[in-house]
């Protein structure tokens, strides 16, 4: 056993043994970590691997043996710190830290992006207890509730090896984690990483194996993948939660219907008991934070303006930027989407009206209207912006198109494309992707520059995409989606346009992912700097984590996706 400091030169960098020399266990398990190892910082994150070991009974070690448990900040650890390294802290490690995880138990992050892994281990720790190798963990907060049950029954799969008395038993786990085309893995926690990997592989042989290992409480039956995740509720959710939004630190900000916004910690624990309310805040279906981490609102429908609605600006500590009835000036009439781009300048989609509304940081309008009268923009749910500062704009009423509008809002052209466009997102080289809500289909527009873009779209009746909603692109590339009125919930994933097929479906046909995950109503979605996916259940009061799924993004999102 040895204690190692993740690497910082990249995700799943080589990391530094903190022990002159490797631990060995006791006839019990029982190990100690002898005192005088140095810190590379304070900050940087730890975490116990295990390797081999003998089974009781056995008369040899068996090498496919590999454990591994997140500690945590180096300088927080002390002569009382307590860890358990078995199967579910073992699947807790793998899944929130699979997008900082190599094989053999490489932890690592780039440096700009240490905060992000910092986060995962948090998150780890919702998920297990370190000190008692049980789920859900020690400190997870009251509003959490965490996925245990399906936890336990990837632990138990694991068990098919960990508690066999040689490599023999395990041929069996590593092959039920191998994904079609991929890499076999060569110890458990190779398995668990390439299970967190490809949650829809090999279900149900993973799931019979876990059934005939059973030594900690699990599902009943074989889930329809293996995403891990967590709901929350609580913070001004009862509200009904549409848009979401994730800050520099991780935080998860949340617009509702009726009056509030709501954000948690990277744990999960809210920051209001009941929201930030006031401020011109109500019918709010669109946010997005800025450079600087404030957070703009669109508020569709408030008393202020003639009821017509506002843009409300709050600092990262929710106090107001904006008065106590928000920005209106530019045209501003039933804000329906909205974004900001790196020089500070947000961008307003009026579907009341069919225009858009440019302000800047202060929110003084730098144009006002835009659109108007044209015919070109119509009832726009939509909007985002891309590295030319470009704004895309998706109309819902006359004729299936998005409008780009150029920086200052004196260019606009139209683009044939997509079918009620409710959701968008660009990805790092500039592509456009859609969410189109009536014909259950996403299409991308490369070429976004030129003057006659190119459109794809994609649709299959057995991908889960039903009424797609809201829509983010990862850091690979990959587009994730909601499906509003898919019954349960779900989320349909997409290759990038950079894949060798593009826009291919990556999720289980038909459900799509996490349709176990009790969502209703699924509405906004947002990805943080640990790859964690975050989910707005508008019809259900909550929000859901699935944990480790996508390839972290850099937060706030301002302009396109991007890496941390």
């Amino acid at each position: 056993m040895q204690l190692y400091a993740a690497g910082t030169s990249g995700n799943g960098s080589t990391p530094q043994a903190l022990l002159s020399g490797a631990v060995t266990t006791d006839a019990t398990g029982g190990f100690t970590v002898p005192s005088g190892y140095t810190c590379p910082s304070s900050t940087a994150t730890t975490y116990l691997l295990a390797e081999g070991g003998q089974v009781a009974g056995a008369s040899s070690a068996n090498s496919d043996l590999w454990l591994m448990a997140p500690i945590g900040a180096c300088g927080d650890i002390t002569a009382s710190t307590t860890a358990v390294l078995n199967e579910v802290t073992t699947v807790a490690s793998a899944w929130a830290l699979s997008q900082f995880l190599a094989p053999e138990g490489n932890l690592g992050a780039t440096s700009t992006n240490a905060l992000g892994l910092a986060n995962a281990v948090i998150v780890a720790n919702n998920l297990v207890n370190i000190a008692t190798g049980t789920s859900p963990g020690a400190a997870v907060p009251a509003n959490v509730t965490v996925s245990t049950a399906k936890l336990n029954t990837l632990a138990d799969a694991l068990a098919s090896c960990t508690t066999s008395a040689g490599e023999t038993a395990c041929a069996a786990l590593l092959s039920a984690a191998t994904p079609t085309g991929g890499t076999a893995p060569s110890n458990t926690l190779d398995a668990a990483l390439n299970i967190a990997r490809h949650p829809a592989s090999n279900v149900g042989s993973i799931y019979t194996l876990a059934q005939a290992n059973a030594i900690f409480p699990s599902l009943a039956a074989a889930p329809p993948d293996w995403l891990l995740y967590m709901t929350i509720t609580g913070g001004g959710l009862a509200q009904t939660p549409e848009a979401i939004a994730i800050d520099s630190d991780g935080n998860v900000w949340v617009s509702t219907y009726f009056g509030a916004v709501a954000k948690f910690s990277p744990d999960g624990t809210p920051d209001a008991a009941s929201g930030f309310t006031g401020y011109g805040i109500n019918e709010s279906y669109a946010m997005a934070l800025d450079a600087t981490g404030n957070v703009w609102i669109a508020n569709r429908e408030t008393t202020p303006n003639n009821g017509s609605g506002d843009v409300t600006e709050l600092t990262s500590s929710g106090l107001s930027l904006s008065g106590t009835s928000g920005f209106i000036a530019g045209g501003i009439d039933f804000p329906q989407a909205i974004a900001t781009d790196p020089t500070g300048n947000v961008w307003v989609a009026n579907a009341g009206d069919s225009t858009v509304t440019l302000l800047n940081n202060s929110g003084v309008a730098l144009a006002s209207s835009i659109g108007a009268g044209s015919g070109l923009i119509s009832e726009p749910e939509a909007i985002a912006v891309d590295s030319a500062r470009n704004a895309w704009i998706g109309n819902t009423g006359a004729g299936p198109t998005i409008t780009r509008i150029s920086p200052d809002g004196s260019q606009m052209m139209n683009i044939t494309c997509c079918d009620h466009p409710v959701g968008i997102a660009i990805d790092q080289k500039d592509n456009v992707w859609t969410a189109n809500f009536l014909d259950d289909s996403i299409s991308l527009i490369t070429n976004s520059s030129a003057a006659s873009p190119s459109v794809n779209n994609f649709t299959d009746k057995h991908s889960g995409l039903y009424s797609p909603n809201g829509i983010a692109v990862d850091g690979a590339g990959n587009v994730w989606v909601t499906n509003y009125y898919q019954d349960p919930g779900s989320l349909t994933e997409l290759a990038g346009a950079t894949a060798s097929v593009p826009g291919a479906f990556l999720s289980p046909p038909d459900a799509g992912f996490g349709s176990d995950a009790s969502m209703l109503d699924p509405y906004g979605i947002a990805i943080d700097a640990s790859g964690n996916l975050w989910v707005s259940n508008s019809g259900d009061f909550s929000v859901t984590q699935f944990v480790g799924a996508a390839v972290p993004v850099k937060t706030p999102l301002v302009g396109p996706s991007q890496l941390p």
